[in-house]
Parts: C-alpha cells; sequence; structure tokens
C-alpha cells in the first residue's frame, strides 16, 4: 500500500472521529436535558400527591406531618376526617314532592333533609374525591393503590435505590399567630447522582446563580405559608 494511500485512509478516519466527536458533543447536552425533565415530572407528580396527603392530615389533624410513617399510618388506618354527611328523612317527604326538585336548603328548612358530621377514612375520601390521581402504562387514570402511596416516600430517580424524599413540619408566626407549615424536596445532588458529574455540577451552577433558588424538587417552605411547588 503507498504511503500516499495510508495517509489518506488514517486523514479519513480522523474525519471520521472527530465528527462523531462533535456530534456527541452537542448531543450529550441535550440528552441530560432530556433526562432532566423526565425525573422532574416524575419527581413533581409524586410531590404532588405527597402535598395532597398533607392537606388532607392538616385538615384532620390541624397540623402538618414531618414523618411518612406517621402520615400514612394515620391517613390509611384511621377514621378521623369529619364530614357532613346529608341524610334524606324520606317519612317527612310530603308524597306530592319530588326531593330533587326541591333546592337543599329549603329541604333543610322544611326537614326533607338533615345534614350531620361524620368521621370517614381520609385515603377513602381522597380516592372519592378523584384527589389522588395516576396515569398508568395503559395511559388510563386511575387513583393510587395503597402501595403507591407508601412508595411516594422514594425519589424515582436513580432507579433502583431507596433515597427518601427530605420531609418536615413545623409552625411559623405570621401576623401573630402560629401557622403550619411543611416542606418535601430532593437535591439534585441525589436525583441526578448517577448522571454525568460535570453535567450535573453545571446544572447546579446554573441554578445557584439566582438568589434563593433551590438546586433540587420541592413542595411547600418552612419559612413561609405557601405549599406550592417550584416545578410549578
Amino acid at each position: 500500500m503507498k504511503g500516499k494511500t495510508i495517509i489518506q485512509i488514517v486523514l479519513g478516519l480522523a474525519i471520521v472521529a472527530l465528527a462523531y466527536m462533535l456530534y456527541n458533543s452537542i448531543q450529550k447536552p441535550m440528552r441530560f436535558d432530556n433526562e432532566y425533565t423526565k425525573r422532574r415530572d416524575a419527581c413533581a407528580e409524586k410531590l404532588k400527591s405527597i402535598r395532597t396527603l398533607e392537606e388532607a392530615y392538616k385538615l384532620t389533624y390541624g397540623t402538618y406531618c414531618g414523618s411518612f410513617d406517621t402520615l400514612f399510618n394515620r391517613l390509611m388506618n384511621e377514621d378521623s376526617m369529619r364530614v357532613v354527611s346529608k341524610v334524606i328523612n324520606h317519612s317527612a317527604i310530603p308524597a306530592d314532592v319530588d326531593i330533587n326538585e326541591v333546592p337543599e336548603l329549603e329541604a333543610v328548612k322544611k326537614g326533607y333533609i338533615s345534614r350531620q358530621e361524620v368521621l370517614v377514612n381520609p385515603i377513602a375520601k381522597l380516592r372519592d374525591d378523584g384527589k389522588l390521581p395516576i396515569i398508568d402504562a395503559n395511559g388510563h387514570k386511575r387513583q393510587l393503590t395503597d402501595e403507591e402511596i407508601l412508595n411516594l416516600r422514594y425519589v424515582p430517580y436513580p432507579k433502583g435505590e431507596k433515597n427518601e424524599f427530605e420531609l418536615y413540619a413545623t409552625k411559623i408566626e405570621k401576623s401573630g399567630f402560629m401557622v403550619p407549615v411543611f416542606l418535601c424536596q430532593v437535591p439534585h445532588e441525589v436525583l441526578l447522582s448517577d448522571m454525568d458529574e460535570q453535567l450535573v455540577v453545571n446544572k447546579i451552577a446554573e441554578i445557584h446563580e439566582v438568589k434563593d433558588r433551590y438546586a433540587g424538587w420541592k413542595v411547600g417552605d418552612t419559612t413561609q405559608a405557601i405549599t406550592d411547588g417550584n416545578f410549578e
């Protein structure tokens, strides 16, 4: 093989290698951003469900909960949420009256119906109200199962690990009153721990450029009375 031919082959291989390196240098950040978005969305779904449970806990017990064990156990196993139940007094309704056509306030005044407080299971009530939704693998919307509720505590990524969201609950003073607050969060160092280290460092540095911005995903706050998520 002539020297010129060898040089041409080497140059051709070098061009292919450089083209691949250039392509990969462009695609690598794009793949990172796509995975970052996927993990954000997965965290957001869990954090929104945890917020729903915390709000139900506060409605039931008057405060937020800083323990997943207590949060799940009490909401799943106690009939403790007070709701107003409507009871129809059939014996008090005249034969010529259709109760479905009588406004509720009027029906209460006439004694056709009465209201009474009953204790119900918080999780069952949330499911009845459609407040624990999930889209399954077939694209069907349903309510979270007990097992899925218990697994809300675990960060969805990296797969195969059992990292838990950080959960806090306390009270802060606002306008002279002590107000319950809660916070549930996961830092990017945990959520992205199996991804390209330098790209993770760059992402966190980019986030920290904005004052008071949290490098991770969270819902709620322990310094102000809000229940918003920073993914919303």
